[in-house]
C-alpha cells in the first residue's frame, strides 16, 4: 500500500513541479552563474522561509531577487537600511489629513511579496526588530489596526561581511528567524567574462512573468505533502542534537568549539528545506542527500562558536561538515 502511495505521490510531484525548470530558466537568462544562489532562493520560496545572503558587494544579490519577482509577476520592494532609518520607514505610519481631519494609514515598503532588506546590519536594533516581527508574525500593526502581509511573502536580507564600521550585527535570536543563510561567492572566470560581454553590449535580458503569486502558494501546499520517512526525521534530529551534545556522537573534540547548539527551529527548517529540495529535484520523497544538500545553509547561522574556535579560525561550516560526516546515514 505504502509503495503504491509513494508512486502516486511521485507522479503528482513530477506534474506539479514542472514549473521549477521554467522558473530557473528565466532566472538564468538574467543571472550568469550563481546556480547555488538561485537554487536556495527557490528553496526559501517553496519552503516559506526567509533568506539571509552574505557576500561582498556586486555579486548580483539584489538582481537575483528582483529577477525572481519579475518571473513570478509579484510585487517587489527594496529597503536600503541605513543608521538613520526608522521602523515607520519600513512598516508604514499614520499620516494626518487636513482635508478629512483624520489620520490615514500609509503602508510601508514591507507590504510586498518580495522584500529585499539591503545591508540589514546597517540599521539599529529597533528597525531590525520591526522587520523581524513582520517576518515572524506575517502581519504588521500600524496604530490600532493590524494588517496581514501579502502571500507569498519572502524577505531576502543581505549583509556585507567585510565592513565593521557603522554596522549593527544581527543578534542570534534574530538570525534564527531566517530559514537559510547563503554565502554568495565570486563567479568563475568564464562566467565573469560573460558578465563583461553583456555589460559592454548593453544588452540586459529581462525575465518574463511565467508564474502568478497564487501558483507559489499552491506549490507550497504540495511541498508539505512530500513524503518524509521516520528514518529521515531521526536523521535530522541526530544532526541537530550533535550540535548540542557532540560527545554523544563521538565528536567530543568539537565540544570546546560550540558555545550553543541549534534550536528546534533548525530541525523544522531542515525538514521543510529538505522537502523543498526534493520537490525542486522533482521527487515525491526525501532522501538523506536532500538533507545534506541544505544542511549548511540551514545550520551555519544557528551554531554559536566559542572564542577558542575563533582563535583557531574554525568556522561553523567546518563543524557542520564534521557533524554530517559523523552522524549515521539511514
Amino acid at each position: 500500500m505504502e509503495s503504491i502511495n509513494i508512486k502516486e505521490l511521485n507522479d503528482r510531484i513530477q506534474r506539479e513541479s514542472s514549473f521549477v525548470d521554467i522558473l530557473t530558466m528565466e532566472m538564468n537568462k538574467v543571472i550568469v552563474g550563481q546556480k547555488h544562489l538561485v537554487e536556495n532562493l527557490l528553496i526559501g520560496l517553496l519552503a516559506n522561509g526567509h533568506i539571509l545572503l552574505e557576500g561582498v558587494p556586486g555579486l548580483a544579490k539584489t538582481l537575483a531577487i528582483n529577477t525572481l519577482s519579475s518571473a513570478v509577476d509579484a510585487k517587489f520592494s527594496r529597503i536600503q537600511f541605513t543608521p538613520d532609518l526608522l521602523p515607520a520607514d519600513v512598516l508604514g505610519t499614520l499620516i494626518y489629513s487636513q482635508k478629512t481631519e483624520q489620520f490615514q494609514i500609509r503602508k510601508g515598503p514591507v507590504f510586498a511579496n518580495f522584500v529585499l532588506a539591503d545591508e540589514i546590519n546597517r540599521s539599529p536594533a529597533k528597525v531590525q526588530s520591526a522587520l523581524l516581527e513582520a517576518m515572524q508574525e506575517r502581519q504588521v500593526t500600524i496604530g490600532e489596526e493590524t494588517f496581514p502581509l501579502p502571500e507569498p511573502f519572502l524577505v531576502m536580507a543581505t549583509q556585507n561581511p567585510i565592513e565593521q564600521e557603522g554596522t549593527y550585527p544581527l543578534p542570534e535570536a534574530q538570525l534564527d528567524r531566517f530559514m537559510l543563510k547563503v554565502v554568495v561567492t565570486y563567479p568563475k572566470k568564464e562566467e565573469e567574462r560573460q558578465i563583461i560581454r553583456m555589460n559592454n553590449a548593453g544588452q540586459f535580458p529581462k525575465a518574463t512573468a511565467v508564474l502568478k503569486p497564487e501558483d507559489i502558494v499552491r506549490a507550497r501546499e504540495v511541498v508539505k505533502d512530500v513524503y518524509m520517512d521516520e528514518k529521515i526525521e531521526r536523521y535530522i534530529v541526530d544532526i541537530v542534537y550533535a550540535t548540542r551534545t557532540p560527545q554523544d556522537y563521538g565528536l567530543g573534540k568539537l565540544a570546546g568549539f560550540i558555545s550553543y547548539g541549534a534550536s528546534p527551529r533548525a530541525s523544522i527548517s531542515l525538514a521543510m528545506a529538505s522537502k523543498a529540495y526534493a520537490f525542486i529535484k522533482r521527487r515525491g520523497y526525501v532522501i538523506p542527500e536532500d538533507v545534506r544538500a541544505v544542511c549548511h545553509e540551514v545550520m551555519r547561522h544557528r551554531i554559536g562558536l566559542t572564542y577558542e574556535a575563533e582563535a583557531e579560525n574554525i568556522t561553523a561550516d567546518q563543524l557542520i561538515t564534521e557533524i554530517v560526516n559523523a552522524v549515521e546515514v539511514p
